[in-house]
């Protein structure tokens, strides 16, 4: 990884924590330029490329070429039985240059049983997706309990579990075949674990010597498997995939922790899917990780929650089957002043060096800007009243007294959390998952739910304020959120992706000259414009400046310009706009804030 470990990067860093953008001299006089990790933030993964450039089968013909790119790479996709829905997916997301997919998953749920051992929902009533999950005239349950019983009169089942999956597992998902075993039923297969409730997963298979109380996970899949479908999707568009790893049973008191008192269990049923990936994937280039889906709000004291050993335990799982294949996880943030669990920045930064220590390998903190528990403002903005789609979460208010800070201030101090991290030894990537939504509309996008349409220009300034921080851009969700509404965000950018969107500026001398660089999307052909008290000046950069289009380090299709500006006729602490047009006049959507200080 080539960071730069200069000591004028850290102390560059010092001020950065302190103000968005600073741009300032050194104790030399000369201008201090940003170095060090959080100027140039390596993306870790490769990128995918497709293997034709468009494919026929029996859901049609489905081209993968780009046709435009967006900042967004990556985006969270639903569950589909039609699976021909998923081809169009794709092939809609490559359009827009995503080159990754997080699945959304299933959870695994502690389950009560009748006195005919059928398995009861929650409110008690026979559930009809394992009424088919019989042996010998016996539920699966009983016939389980019944081979336990032959091998040691002292055995019997203490709890169990249901999983429901659309995916179809080998034989490499059983520990003890002669105990373990798939029930076909017409298009479904139940999988029948008997585990150790501790989560050891005792591999000698021994049920006769002593009677025990064990455990039963009933794993209901399908006879098509979802994920290798995926996977060969992936291949063919170039699109690394995220499966979704089994979701923690939730503590009954505290629905925002996992339950540990089934901890062990899920540790167990995560080993046993791992190993059969393992077994069928290890070397898939488009398998790029897997996904954890229990959501956490980061905060100081994150460390503490038992969800964390969560993450801790698969981790280690994944490195003994999938080595190198990372986990991600996207935790939340609340940045709302007027709750009591609303935290700082530093706060949030505390919480990501906890997920760090857990070994997960990527850490996508949602922006929470859809939902309204941060919004996008520059430290000269506080007093300004928030957008009007925020006041039905933090009703009529200025954006400083609603919220600590704003995304990126938690993006930078996350930043710098992963230096450390990273320092530490501890190999961990920050994306930033871009809300795709508002927290309510008039037609919301899903069946269930308030969450309305947002627009690209919103999306736009949501990919600003993430600015240099982070190593990818992703969002939630493609399905519906993308293509909800008309225009949809995915017509949206179909028609305005060339639009430039600068992230970050800063002071920049170039030999003899002073100037200004600045990082961002769409740069080709663009002019950089600067704005203050004192006047406004264009500068063309193909004419007086430099523009560099695949600068290491940097996420995929962001561009460095530089251009010359003589930063002395700006005031000392006076906020500066820079904005970057494209070559038909199209200006960034959120022009930066800068500053001089002395």
């Amino acid at each position: 990884m080539r960071w730069l470990f200069l000591l004028v990067g850290a102390a560059i860093l010092a001020v950065i924590a302190a103000v968005v953008i600073v741009i300032m001299p050194s104790s030399t006089g000369k201008p201090a330029t940003t170095a060090g990790k959080s100027a140039t933030p390596k993306p870790s993964r490769t990128e995918p490329t497709p293997k034709v450039s468009e494919f026929t089968d029996g859901c049609g013909t489905f081209e993968t070429k780009e046709r435009a790119p967006y900042a967004v790479t990556g985006y969270w996709i639903m569950p589909k039985s039609n699976r021909c829905t998923w081809r169009t997916q794709l092939q809609e997301i490559h359009d827009v240059g995503g080159d990754t997919v997080v699945r959304i998953g299933y959870g695994l749920q502690f389950r009560t049983l009748s006195d005919t051992g059928e398995i009861l929902t929650r409110d008690g009533e026979p559930d009809s997706l394992y009424k088919a999950c019989e042996e010998d005239g016996l539920s699966c349950h009983d016939a389980a309990e019944r081979e336990l019983k032959q091998a040691n009169r002292g055995n019997r089942i203490g709890r169990t579990y249901v999983y429901r999956t659309d995916e179809s597992f080998s034989p490499e998902l059983f520990r003890c075949p002669q105990m373990e075993r798939s029930i076909e039923a017409g298009n479904r297969i139940y999988y029948l674990l008997i585990t150790q409730p501790d989560g050891s997963d005792d591999a000698t298979c021994d049920f006769s010597s002593k009677g025990a109380s064990y455990d039963l996970i009933l794993v209901t899949g399908s006879d098509k498997d979802s994920l290798s479908e995926l996977l060969d999707l992936g291949d063919q568009f170039g699109i690394q995939v995220f499966p979704a790893l089994p979701l923690a049973p939730r503590d009954p008191k505290v629905p925002t922790k996992a339950y540990k008192h089934h901890v062990g269990t899920l540790t167990t049923l995560t080993r046993r899917i791992l190993q059969d990936y393992g077994a069928r994937f290890a070397d898939r280039d488009s398998l790029g990780g897997v996904y954890q889906p229990f959501e956490v709000q980061m905060s100081a004291s994150l460390a503490t929650n038992p969800t964390l050993e969560v993450y801790a335990d698969q981790h280690k799982i994944v490195e003994q089957e999938l080595p190198g294949k990372p986990i991600l996880i996207s935790p939340y943030m609340d940045a709302r002043k007027r709750v009591g669990f609303g935290q700082t920045p530093k706060q949030v930064a505390e919480g990501f060096k906890a997920l760090a220590k857990t070994g997960v390998g990527i850490i996508a903190p949602q922006d929470s800007r859809g939902t309204g528990k941060v919004g996008l403002f520059w430290p000269d903005e506080r007093d300004s009243e928030v957008d009007p789609r925020l006041r039905p979460v933090v009703g009529e208010s200025t954006y400083g007294t609603a919220y600590h800070g704003s995304t990126r201030d938690y993006y930078r101090e996350m930043s710098a959390a992963r230096e450390e991290m990273v320092e530490a030894g501890y190999q961990v990537d920050l994306w930033a998952n871009v809300e795709a939504f508002e927290p309510s509309g008039k037609e919301p996008c899903t069946p269930q739910g308030t969450r309305g349409k947002t627009d690209k220009k919103r999306l736009d300034e949501a990919v600003t304020m993430a600015g240099r921080y982070v190593q990818k851009v992703v969002s939630y969700m493609w399905s519906d959120f993308m293509t909800c509404g008309k225009p949809s965000l995915e017509e949206e950018i179909l028609t305005d992706w060339q639009r430039p969107i600068a992230v970050d500026a800063i002071r920049q001398p170039r030999d003899i000259q002073d100037g200004v660089e600045v990082r961002g999307y769409n740069f080709k052909d663009s002019t950089i414009t600067v704005q203050w008290s004192g006047g406004t000046k264009d500068l063309v950069v193909s004419a007086v400046g430099w523009l560099d289009m695949e600068p290491l380090d940097l996420p995929k299709g962001m561009a460095t310009a530089w251009v010359p500006f003589d930063w002395t006729q700006v005031p000392v602490g006076e906020w500066v706009r820079i904005t970057v047009k494209g070559p038909s006049g199209q200006p960034s959507t959120e022009p930066l804030h800068v500053r001089i200080t002395a």
